[in-house]
């Protein structure tokens, strides 16, 4: 037996007593070699792309290969990363995960992964690394940006969408980094704790929906959990993810530093290490000595062949003209403009009309559109804000200023109609850390991601805030960065204040279409805009003399309601320029599903979406509430209409840590609203 007839096999009767016949068989093909060639990466990363004398190649600008027998026709794993789009080449730039998450639409996410499969196809890839999952406990997180929120049930619904699309059309889904992995400068080394029934209701349920939307591979994160490196607990990759969830693919380790000790890696489950044979060079000689056996290669192989036959063969690889073309990149315009959050108008936007506009700051006209590390995209070109509001506006009528001294032109600022000030973060302050030994958030430092010491604006840029304000009229804040901000400080006086996240290549034309009301805002925040830094769970730099933290059953929304705080902007927060009223709210009980149904009505002028988000909550040892099901619904000016939410009864149950079963509690409140604190309450 060959690959293809393996596949041949599969596909006349597709199910998984197949699948795992026709890997047998074809794993009983192999020569232990072979067998040993499937389970690592092929080269070390740099190799496969930064070369500093030509300048044109980087991190993963083709396929990062692992295993593949020529042999027997058995295909390598071609790995791409992500997650804002495809590394390799010159790829279309989407926003970051974290303002799709912050588009709340699984539809638009899924459009958005069929695009990046196409694109990786047509550079030779079958294997996409960017959905990351990893859930938002502290906004200090330096990899932030590349979630989608704070919510396991929001993470739940964005992956799965991505992880569907991509395997649609051929390509490996691969959820990341498998587990408990949010803290970015001491990855390597800190230590998750955490309960059984905060594992596993707040920090696995996005992953097991990702497993269940058909995900087929997996990869590990650098941290321990419970004093295991994950890429080697047993716990992790084989009694939760193999045993509980009937996981049938394969898993990778994080690179480089994911594996520690090749017997303990193998034998908990982990199949791939990657980027090329480090640890597991050791794998022939521990067979020798009997720390593993060939039924541990043996596994892993078979998993890795029952991936590659249940996917693979979908993959039509595509023609090169489809990289970054336009119905992509207007695809990614699309995104950013759903994604874009509305904190506050005082009436002064949209801007419509002839206008004269200044746009300032340190981002008025530089290309960021997020971290510089593995999910970095080399898009081919990058709208600013500056040059989307000159297509709009026409270049005469618009007066940049870049930095954070207006001083030279402020005089011919102060004749503008408004000023659009552009402020937050760059891959400087918060990203992947590659080289980021400051032990502050100064932009001046040479600095190369990681976690951000403070959850403020930098100072500089606050003082450009206060200036502004104090010396023209109508100022619009314009944050760029990867997750929440707290703005107290400065919030009240800017007449209005837009979150743009990290809005890819076309972010700058969808930014200006909005400030112009061509378009109408409709993001909400994936996330809780607290008041303090201190309504945030705890959280370690490299400072600490602890490498341990407990990660608790509370944080970011639910942890404001078990305090009885309220949040500066609530998570699913998002304002229009028009009005949404909810009325008729009903809860109906329809055997394995709650459904939802409501009348939502546009009371103002102009066409908008909105977000209907529906929460529940029970009474004991709870939050008082949590998101169980959105949707968002285009409603025009004037009008009114009917919109059902259908709950599954699956996703309001709890874990019991004694038994290991889920449960449902006797009787649940529904919250229906518009965000997390603006909800009305109705029962069965």
């Amino acid at each position: 037996m060959n690959f293809n007839s393996a596949v041949k096999k599969y596909y006349e009767n597709p199910n998984d007593e197949t699948l795992y016949s026709v890997a047998e068989e074809l794993c009983k093909e192999l020569k232990l070699g072979e067998k040993l060639h499937m389970l690592s990466g092929h080269k070390f990363f740099l190799r496969n792309g930064f070369d500093l004398i030509t300048k044109g190649q980087k991190y993963n600008c083709r396929p990062c290969l692992s295993g593949g027998v020529k042999r027997l026709g058995i295909p390598p794993v071609a790995f791409s990363d992500g997650p804002r789009g495809v590394v390799m080449g010159n790829s279309t730039c989407f926003p970051v995960s974290m303002s799709r998450g912050a588009a709340f639409d699984d539809g638009l996410e899924y459009e958005i992964g069929s695009a990046i499969a196409d694109e990786i196809a047509a550079q030779g890839g079958n294997y996409f690394a960017g959905i990351c999952i990893n859930l938002l406990r502290n906004p200090r997180w330096g990899r932030a940006q590349e979630t989608y929120g704070e919510d396991p049930f929001l993470l739940g619904k964005m992956g799965a969408a991505l992880t569907r699309a991509v395997q649609d059309k051929g390509v490996i889904a691969c959820p990341k980094h498998y587990a408990v992995n949010s803290i970015e400068n001491i990855r390597f080394d800190v230590n998750v704790l955490a309960d059984e029934k905060t594992l596993h209701e707040v920090y696995l349920p996005h992953f097991k929906a990702c497993v269940d939307a058909g995900a087929v591979s997996i990869m590990g994160a650098y941290n321990l959990f419970r004093g295991e490196h994950c890429c080697e607990s047993r716990y992790l990759l084989k009694d939760v993810l193999r045993e509980q969830w009937g996981f049938t693919g394969f898993t990778i380790s994080d690179f480089l530093m994911g594996v520690r000790n090749a017997p303990r890696a193998l034998k908990a489950g982990l199949d791939i290490e990657m980027p090329q044979l480090m640890h597991y060079a050791t794998l022939p000689l521990d067979l020798k000595l009997g720390k593993v056996t060939v039924e541990d290669i043996d596994n892993s192989v078979k998993s890795i062949l029952r991936g590659l036959i249940k996917i693979t063969p979908r993959l039509k690889y595509t023609q090169k003209s489809v990289v970054a073309c336009k119905k992509h990149t207007d695809l990614a315009e699309r995104a950013a403009l759903e994604g874009t959050v509305l904190l506050k108008n005082d009436g002064v936007l949209p801007l419509e009309g002839e206008k004269k506009i200044a746009v300032i700051g340190r981002y008025a006209n530089k290309i960021n559109v997020g971290d510089h590390g593995s999910s970095s995209v080399f898009a081919p070109y990058t709208v600013t804000p500056y040059e989307g509001l000159c297509n709009i506006y026409k270049k005469e009528n618009i007066v940049l200023s870049e930095g954070t001294d207006f001083s030279a032109k402020e005089n011919e600022i102060k004749r503008c109609d408004a000023v659009i000030l552009c402020v937050g973060s760059d891959y400087k302050q918060e990203g992947e850390n590659l080289a980021n030994f400051s032990k502050s958030d100064n932009v001046t430092e040479k600095a190369m991601g990681g976690d951000r010491y403070s959850l403020r604006i930098p100072k500089e840029e606050v003082e450009l805030i206060h200036k502004a304000c104090r010396s023209l009229d109508k100022v619009i804040v314009n944050i760029i960065g990867g997750s929440a901000y707290v703005i107290t400080e400065w919030e009240n006086e800017a007449n209005a204040i837009l979150h743009s996240f990290y809005s890819g290549m076309e972010g700058g034309n969808a930014l200006a279409k909005l400030i112009s009301g061509k378009a109408n805002p409709c993001g909400h925040l994936p996330f809780t805009m607290a008041k303090s830094e201190e309504d945030y769970p705890d959280f370690l730099f490299p400072s600490a003399k602890t490498r341990d933290i407990t990660y608790g059953y509370y944080h970011g929304y639910t942890l404001l309601d078990k305090e009885n705080k309220k949040a500066d902007y609530p998570f699913g927060f998002g304002l229009s320029y028009t009005d949404f009223k909810f009325s008729y709210i009903k809860a109906k009980d329809c055997g394995d599903t709650v459904e939802i149904s409501l009348r939502i009505k546009n009371t103002g002028e102009r066409d908008g979406k909105t977000v209907v988000q529906v929460y529940a909550g029970a009474d004991g040892d709870h939050p008082v509430k949590l998101l169980k099901g959105f949707k968002k619904l285009l409603v025009k000016a004037g009008e009114t209409v009917s919109a059902k939410v259908v709950i599954n009864k699956d996703d309001l149950k709890f874990y019991n840590p004694d038994t290991k079963e889920w449960y449902l509690a006797d009787n649940y409140t529904f919250f229906v609203g518009q965000n997390s604190e603006d909800t009305k309450a109705v029962t069965l």
